[in-house]
């Protein structure tokens, strides 16, 4: 049943469905999304991943490398249900993107593919999805590939994601003979004998009515032993009808609690409105969510989802685009018109909306109004960031903001003629604006400008942005990997005084600390002083200047991470000790300190999964053990081999041709950072 967005009658907030298509790279995600937009009747024509031709891989470098690399938002609506989707990236690179589209969301759809199950990007969004509390529903796509295993992906969800898979379908035909599916609730054949359209409902084929019987007892079975609503039912007749099934079905996704399992082969058009029926049966509406929180002046403060109550929305993505700067926006309460005049909380700025704009990836429709649950984009506000809260001026929050990915990866980037540096100052400031996940910085020491993010793709991406843009030209030079450093050897009992007199009033601070190593990354400060020696707003002086101290240490001026500081005694001055001196004491004093301490040098390490033919795996391993790369698994997939190995980031740059050079073409890896390990030492 395809529906008309726009001449669709006002909707109820039970009516919305907020979901994101999340996977590993080349699951069929961008596939997935734009089947759904031709079911639903949104487009009347469906584009091609390997064409360039999709609607939300609508940025030249997509249709040139043929991933996602944006994540872009699409409204359509699907049996009188509006349904914002947003396309995410599946490449880890592009994590980021991800993260902020994840706390925007509602639910869920996570695609797999039938052949290779769970990969490990699918484990990073599922991680993801995991914290921020987003429900799911599962599509294996991909049924009609060679080799396509619908037991063996569902083994994998159970082994590697572990929540309780609940399959729904049954494949009709295998491989290239897959037709359709088998819908176990209500015990029929879904088949696309032509591709596209409407399916043609059967009764399940002769051959297949055992493993569907089964199949069904099985789902029964599952369900009864989670929901006890489905257990006094089971208990009782022996059996669950539909209805109890979807009910329960819908209560597990929303708890989390199991996910429900789907499949077909969106290429082929098969499967893809049962997917769009789950989505209305079991992802949850902006009014099955609890209040949003956010907080005022250190107070909670909490809003329904209500479009009469006052104004709070969270800015997860900026674009610049030809006709100007639009800022997408998730409404969680009241209601956004044309014309209002806002407050962006995170910059106390007031901020007029020009336009409010349903999305279409890169194209917009006008609209007077959006309310609570709503997607949108709006045009006029000029100094929002993503990140930021907007409200209404008489009733201010702060919602939480999505945390930005800390970058692992630099180039050197210069202008190529030295009149155009301010230019390019500009461009870069306009990509860490749009993506918050880049930083630009100089270096102190060479006076470079530093580019960083999160991974080699990812910063090739954004060059070769500006360049598309009309940006200067501009050199860009080999990638470093972000350092850290860490405490291995503490010091006790270290003592530093802040005294300084210039004539007016004076600055006194006494601090006593330990520092120690801490189990794992991170920073621990905390006060043992007693009696007064040091009062407690100037103990937070103190861990404050330490915070300072932190941003470079005594190595080579990285970050330094993994440590405890101890305040165990301090004094003060009656006229001249201020929280100004505590501070500078704080950060003067963790310095030397750290001097005295024993370091190391930390370098980032990336999980690695290869991919290679059987024959090339001797070489391969080979090539990882130079790169001081660890191996920590391996196993045979038909005649390939897939090694798992955690690798130094800085090894891995460049490795993607050096692989295919000796696997001749036929190998490929996939990695995501996972976290620091030492460095060797220098020569």
């Amino acid at each position: 049943m395809r529906n008309d967005l726009t001449r669709s009658p006002a909707l109820s907030l039970a009516d919305v469905r907020n979901l994101g298509i999340l996977a590993h790279v080349d699951a069929g995600k961008t596939t997935v999304t734009e089947r759904i937009l031709h079911a639903t009747g949104a487009v009347h024509r469906t584009g091609e991943v390997h064409e360039g031709t999709t609607v939300t891989d609508f940025d030249a470098q997509e249709r040139e490398r043929g991933i996602t690399i944006f994540a872009a938002a699409v409204s359509c609506a699907w049996k009188g249900r509006r349904i914002n989707l947003i396309d995410t990236p599946g490449h880890v690179d592009f994590a980021d993107e991800v993260e902020r589209s994840l706390r925007v969301l509602d639910g869920a759809v996570v695609v797999l593919d039938a052949v290779a199950g769970v990969e490990p990007q699918s484990e990073a969004v599922w991680r993801q999805a995991d914290r921020h509390g987003v429900p799911r529903i599962v599509l294996v796509n991909k049924m009609d590939r060679a080799g396509a295993d619908l037991d063996a992906a569902v083994a994998s969800i159970r082994e590697r994601l572990h929540p309780a898979p609940l399959v729904v379908q049954l494949p009709v035909g295998a491989e290239d003979g897959f037709r359709g599916v088998v819908d176990l609730l209500d015990q029929r054949a879904l088949t696309w004998p032509g591709g596209a359209g409407e399916p043609v409902v059967t009764p399940v084929p002769e051959e297949l009515r055992t493993a569907a019987a089964r199949g069904r007892r099985e789902l029964e079975e599952a369900v009864a032993e989670r929901h006890p609503g489905a257990l006094e039912e089971f208990c009782e007749h022996g059996t669950l009808t539909a209805a109890t099934l979807r009910a329960a079905l819908r209560d597990l996704t929303r708890t989390g609690e199991a996910v429900v399992v789907l499949c077909g082969s969106a290429y082929r058009d098969k499967g893809v409105e049962p997917l769009l029926d789950a989505v209305a049966d079991y992802l949850p509406s902006p009014l099955d969510l609890p209040p949003v929180t956010g907080s005022w002046e250190g107070a909670e403060v909490r809003r329904e989802a209500d479009p009469e109550g006052p104004l709070a929305a969270l800015a997860f993505k900026v674009n610049a685009t030809a006709t100007g700067r639009l800022t997408s926006l998730r409404i969680y309460s009241g209601t956004l018109r044309k014309g209002d005049v806002v407050r962006d909380t995170t910059t106390g700025r007031t901020e007029r909306v020009a336009r409010v704009l349903r999305l279409r990836a890169d194209r917009y429709t006008e609209v007077a109004a959006a309310v609570a649950g709503d997607i949108v984009a709006v045009a006029g506000p000029k100094a929002v960031r993503a990140g930021a809260t907007l409200c209404a001026r008489e009733h201010p929050l702060v919602l939480e903001p999505p945390a930005p990915a800390e970058p692992v990866v630099s180039v050197a980037v210069e202008a190529v003629r030295s009149t155009d540096t301010g230019r390019l100052a500009e461009a870069l400031a306009r990509l860490a604006e749009e993506d918050p996940s880049l930083t630009v910085r100089t270096d102190p020491e060479t006076g470079q400008t530093l580019l960083s993010g999160m991974g080699e793709l990812h910063l090739e991406v954004a060059v070769e942005k500006v360049r598309l843009s009309g940006g200067p030209g501009l050199t860009v030079g080999r990638p470093r990997v972000a350092h850290r450093e860490t405490v291995t050897g503490g010091v006790t009992g270290f003592v530093h005084r802040h005294v300084k007199q210039d004539g007016g009033a004076g600055q006194f601070a006494h601090v006593v600390f330990d520092v120690e190593p801490l189990d794992g990354l991170g920073f621990a400060f905390r006060s043992t002083v007693t009696g007064g020696r040091v009062p407690q707003e100037y103990v937070r002086a103190v861990e404050a200047g330490c915070r300072d101290a932190l941003l470079d240490g005594p190595l080579g001026g990285h970050p330094v991470t993994g440590l405890r500081v101890v305040l165990t005694d301090g004094a003060t001055h009656v006229k001249d000790s201020s929280d100004t001196a505590f501070r500078t004491a704080g950060r003067a004093g963790l310095r030397a300190a750290l001097r005295a301490c024993r370091l190391t040098l930390l370098e980032p390490v990336a999980e690695v999964t290869v991919t290679v033919p059987a024959d090339c795996l001797g070489g391969v391993l080979g090539d990882l053990a130079a790169r001081r790369g660890r191996v920590h698994g391996s196993e045979s997939r038909g005649g390939t081999a897939v090694v798992g190995a955690v690798v130094p980031l800085a090894e891995l740059f460049g490795w993607s041709a050096a692989l295919r050079g000796r696997t001749r073409g036929r190998g490929t890896f996939v990695s995501r950072p996972c976290g620091y390990a030492p460095a060797p030492a220098r020569g």
